[in-house]
């Protein structure tokens, strides 16, 4: 509205400037209305950027910078302290019977009047055991096969050791640690260089980690196809990709994991592409759990939405919306949680029908009441491309069309409750990333891939981390028994 004094102006201009001067404010009023709410519109989103972390949203920690939420976890308090409760069996260390060393401390003189007592026998003996490592020193062994000539003229060598093939090279032992402590323990070249010169007091060069790596690498070449064909006719898997660095450009992590395997490939994609060049998911028929990466839809099957990231999702419309619905979906979910964990630990398959259906009902009613409130209004301008909507819109959206998916671990027991399995296994090539900065080649990238998806492997199945990477060096067979069932 114009001001009181210009509008009395405008009357005692003639008639047709009159209509002149309203048409004009009429158009520059209904210019500036679009301007401003365009703006504000601006200003929410930004706003609703800012208002993102780590805990309510699918940014990493690692983006929280100073402002960094405390975390608050969905799980419910019991009422008990911190740490160990009443009856738990503590860990430390135990006196074992037969020790490595053992030495000996005599009493040779009475303390009191200086008596000799080395001949007497003691009356006890009292026990102190240390834990300690041996001195660190690299061994070197020395082989020496036989030559004899017979005297028929036949000159006979004795054989070497299996994998002794050099005048001289290192073992399976230190070939073990450096790839351990490179692709398990993340540290990059030059600090794997300086652990074995601190350590050892032994100089390595960065072309002996390589090709120590590369050995590594070519001995897992069958175990990577093994792996990948196992994974794909697993009945339930999970998916997730991350970003990495190689070579100062941003490349993709992918992963594939269950119960006892995991496999990891780097590529310059995201999303289907990369997918199909990697070739489990063209053939994967089981529960596909991820994140609603829509590039995962692309493939048959049936699938598994990550509840964690709702939570998070839910947890943001909260805090920044204060919708009610929100908190009440995200009871909703952590009680059907609860309640498909205590129908397991009673040893029951499945929840009976009329519990499926009343929470169901529950689940519903909340999604339409946040429908309710976030109605959609369709832009008043016909407009190219998808139409915008709210946050809390497209959200309730996706719990609507996609209810199945979201509460199917609900419905089927083989399915979890979220993702967070693939997302441990993936969550450590951040903090390598953290620790190298990124790949200096792609072969590298490779070669932590390869070698990772092994180690990982092991660890979920208990065998030792180590052991695994000593036998690549020497007959190989563990990469051929970790890849010979199918846990899910």
């Amino acid at each position: 509205m114009l001001p009181e004094p210009l509008q009395q102006a405008i009357k005692k201009l003639p008639e047709e400037s009159q209509l002149l001067v309203q048409a004009i404010v009429v158009f520059y009023e209904h210019h500036y209305e679009t301007k401003i709410q365009k703006l504000e519109a601006r200003i929410k989103e930004l706003e609703d950027q800012i208002s993102k972390n780590s805990r309510n949203s699918s940014k990493p920690p690692s983006s929280d910078e100073f402002d960094k939420p405390a975390p608050k976890s969905q799980r419910k308090k019991t009422g008990r302290k911190a740490g160990g409760q009443n009856g738990h069996d503590g860990t430390n260390l135990k006196m074992v019977s037969n020790p490595h060393v053992i030495a000996p401390h005599k009493v040779e003189v009475c303390a009191c009047c200086q008596k000799s007592l080395r001949r007497q026998k003691a009356d006890t003996i009292e026990r102190r055991q240390v834990y300690d490592l041996p001195a660190l020193e690299l061994a070197i062994t020395e082989h020496q096969a036989e030559v004899k000539r017979c005297s028929c003229g036949y000159v006979n060598r004795a054989d070497f050791p299996l994998g002794v093939s050099h005048y001289v090279q290192y073992g399976p032992n230190i070939k073990s640690l450096l790839v351990y402590m490179q692709d398990y323990q993340l540290l990059p070249f030059e600090r794997t260089k300086e652990f074995v010169q601190d350590i050892f007091g032994h100089q390595l060069s960065t072309g002996t980690l390589h090709n120590i790596r590369q050995y590594a690498f070519d001995q897992l070449d069958t175990f990577e196809e093994r792996l990948k064909a196992l994974l794909a006719v697993a009945v339930v898997a999970g998916f997730d990709e991350t970003g990495i660095r190689v070579m100062a450009q941003r490349l993709w992590l992918h992963s594939c994991s269950t119960a006892q395997h995991a496999y990891y490939e780097v590529h310059a994609k995201r999303g289907q592409e990369a997918m199909d060049d990697i070739g489990i998911l063209p053939r994967f028929e089981g529960i596909a759990i991820h994140d609603f990466w829509k590039s995962y839809y692309h493939y048959g099957g049936e699938h598994g939405l990550c509840n964690a990231h709702l939570l998070r999702e839910l947890t943001f419309i909260k805090e920044r919306y204060k919708q009610t619905w929100a908190d009440e979906l995200t009871s909703l979910l952590l009680k059907m949680k609860a309640a498909k964990e205590r129908a397991i630990a009673q040893g029951k398959q499945s929840l009976s029908q009329v519990t499926l259906s009343r929470y169901r009902s529950l689940y519903e009613e909340l999604v339409q009441k946040g429908l309710k409130a976030n109605p959609y209004k369709p832009p008043p301008k016909k407009q190219r491309g998808r139409k915008k909507k709210t946050k809390p819109r497209n959200l309730l959206e996706r719990f609507r069309d996609y209810a199945d998916d979201i509460l199917r671990f609900f419905y089927d027991f083989k399915v979890p409750f979220d993702n967070n399995f693939s997302e441990r296994d993936i969550r450590m090539m951040k903090v390598k990333q953290k620790i190298s900065g990124c790949f200096r080649s792609f072969d590298g990238a490779k070669f932590f891939a390869r070698i990772r998806s092994f180690i990982v492997t092991a660890r979920k199945q208990n065998v030792n981390v180590f052991n695994a990477l000593r036998n690549l060096f020497m007959d190989n067979t563990i990469a051929f028994q970790l890849t010979s069932t199918l846990a899910c």
